[in-house]
């Protein structure tokens, strides 16, 4: 017998991230619209995906792209650690929840530098659109968006501290960071619903989306390529556990894979630097230079506060811990997101009213190779929002399997910008933790020392800076002939192919980026519906 013909999709969604949920649950309103969602990694059945306290439990077992850069010369030649999202929800199923959205004038910058249309004016509507917010609707705010936003149902004694310990060094209490002004310290709102978390593939992908009998969700499914004829695209090459399948489209192929494998993706299918592609034995269909390129990432400095609490009495608070979640109907610090409580600063070095540094505070102790991990103790981080510092994605290899390299090019802008920045991060950040309200919870010297001159706040920069994993940029979007995309996201010099995710952002917001990636979809479905 012939071989049965793989079944015809209007939409071929690849990546089941933050903006992939999206765009499934929007365009699959439509019964007629079929729609075709492929992600590489497992669904978020893990109970650890759904308890927001758990983050850290879910290493090593194949939920998240391990990616580390390339070696980084002004950080002491160290390489540092990329985990994203490898499962229906992507980031949003094992990051800190932080709802944030980043300044008005951000998304100004955006229409100013070329992504017309989408200005704060612009996007305000779809992220209340999104939102569901459970204070209620308000000129900036929606109640009644998929994306549940909550305030938290547990906060540490310690992170009371450290709220009263900003106010003490001078910063006002703020009760809504994505109000009129983020200016200030106060406990986050969090994207989890009824004390569980709230990722993207739990607001969009709900029992009743999955059902749809015109949208079909296959996970461990690693798509080699996007094929074209004629100039536009016509489907993808992917495989799974069931073998390797031409799957065509008779719509668009909409990317997803945020500013890694976004840009990956669009090389190995023959779009981007020309010379690049034929080094690698790949066929130009567009050669589109700037693919992989102006790579953005936060940089943090952590400053943390040990406990001497020995290792049995951790693990029995971590069974209790446990106990109060699942048994006691989620309550208790299983709901903790971990960073409870932080905030927004304006630096000295900042160029206008925005704030240019935030503060994530942990009551506990970040483990040191792996963020999500913590341990007795405490931390605050503090990073820079807008980095002037620029780096890219290129290929390895022609194959799919081939990680691409990772360069962001931490504090290599030619005035030293960030490197101060990170300076001004590390000295707020001990001011703070020096206040009265952790007397009795210091028992050393902050880190670097007393006293710490600038010269030796820039050598403790360079030995410990972690990234914040909010990168960006390497599909930017704009009107200039170097964009990789318009601003309706459609990938320039072909037809057929669009890129919605944090890739296409043409610089950072600041503030965390799940929030902005929801807006951008919400908005890019309504794009994509009305073509």
């Amino acid at each position: 017998m012939p071989p049965t013909p793989p079944p015809v999709h209007d939409y071929i969604i690849v990546g089941a991230g933050s903006a992939g949920c999206v765009l499934a649950h929007r365009l699959s309103a439509d019964p007629k619209v079929r729609v075709l969602l492929l992600e590489a990694g497992p669904n978020d059945s893990h109970p650890f995906l759904h308890m927001p306290a758990a983050a850290g439990k879910l290493r090593g077992r194949g939920m998240t792209w391990d990616d580390t850069t390339a070696p980084q010369p002004p950080l002491a030649g160290r390489t540092l650690r990329w985990p994203h999202g490898k499962v229906l929800g992507g980031s949003s199923a094992i990051d800190a929840m932080c709802y944030t959205r980043g300044a008005p004038a951000d998304y100004d910058d955006w229409a100013a530098h070329g992504a017309e249309g989408w200005a704060w004016r612009d996007v305000l509507p779809w992220f209340r659109h999104a939102e569901g917010n459970g204070r209620g609707r308000d000129p900036l705010h929606g109640s009644d968006g998929p994306l549940t936003v909550s305030d938290l149902r547990h906060v540490d004694p310690h992170t009371r501290r450290f709220i009263e310990a900003g106010q003490q060094a001078g910063l006002p209490a703020n009760a809504d960071f994505n109000g009129p002004d983020p200016h200030g310290v106060g406990l986050y709102q969090v994207t989890q619903r009824d004390g569980a978390r709230c990722s993207a593939a739990t607001a969009y992908l709900d029992r009743a989306t999955r059902a749809r009998p015109n949208l079909t969700i296959v996970t461990g499914a690693r798509v080699n390529r996007v094929t074209f004829e004629h100039g536009r695209a016509n489907g993808v090459v992917y495989a799974s556990a069931r073998g390797a399948f031409h799957q065509p489209a008779t719509r668009e192929v909409l990317l997803c894979g945020g500013a890694v494998n976004s840009p990956q993706l669009l090389m190995l299918s023959g779009i981007g630097p020309a010379l690049a592609l034929r080094r690698h034995g790949l066929p130009v269909v567009h050669d589109a230079p700037d693919v992989g390129r102006n790579l953005q990432d936060a940089l943090g400095i952590r400053i943390a506060l040990p406990s001497d609490c020995p290792p049995r009495h951790r693990r029995m608070r971590e069974a209790a811990i446990a106990w109060n979640y699942f048994v006691r109907g989620r309550r208790g610090a299983g709901t903790s997101n971990g960073f409870e409580a932080g905030g927004f600063f304006r630096s000295p070095l900042a160029g206008d009213d925005r704030a240019d540094i935030q503060f994530h505070f942990a009551p506990a102790q970040l483990d040191a190779h792996d963020p999500r991990s913590f341990d007795a103790g405490c931390s605050l981080r503090a990073c820079v929002l807008r980095p002037r510092s620029r780096g890219d994605v290129r290929l390895t290899g022609n194959r799919i399997s081939d990680r691409p390299r990772i360069d962001p090019g931490y504090l290599s802008d030619p005035a030293g910008f960030d490197l101060r920045m990170l300076v001004e991060c590390a000295r707020i950040a001990r001011t703070i933790l020096a206040q009265a309200a952790f007397d009795g919870i210091r028992n050393a010297p902050l880190p670097p020392g007393d006293a710490a001159s600038d010269d030796e706040l820039a050598a403790f920069v360079r030995d410990q800076a972690e990234s914040v994993l909010r990168a960006a940029g390497t599909c930017r979007m704009g009107t200039d002939d170097q964009a990789v995309v318009d601003p309706q996201l459609r990938v320039r010099g072909v037809a057929g192919l669009r890129v919605v995710d944090a890739s296409v952002i043409p610089t950072l917001p600041g503030g965390d980026l799940n929030a902005p990636v929801v807006m951008l979809a919400e908005r890019a479905a309504a794009l994509i519906l009305q073509a």
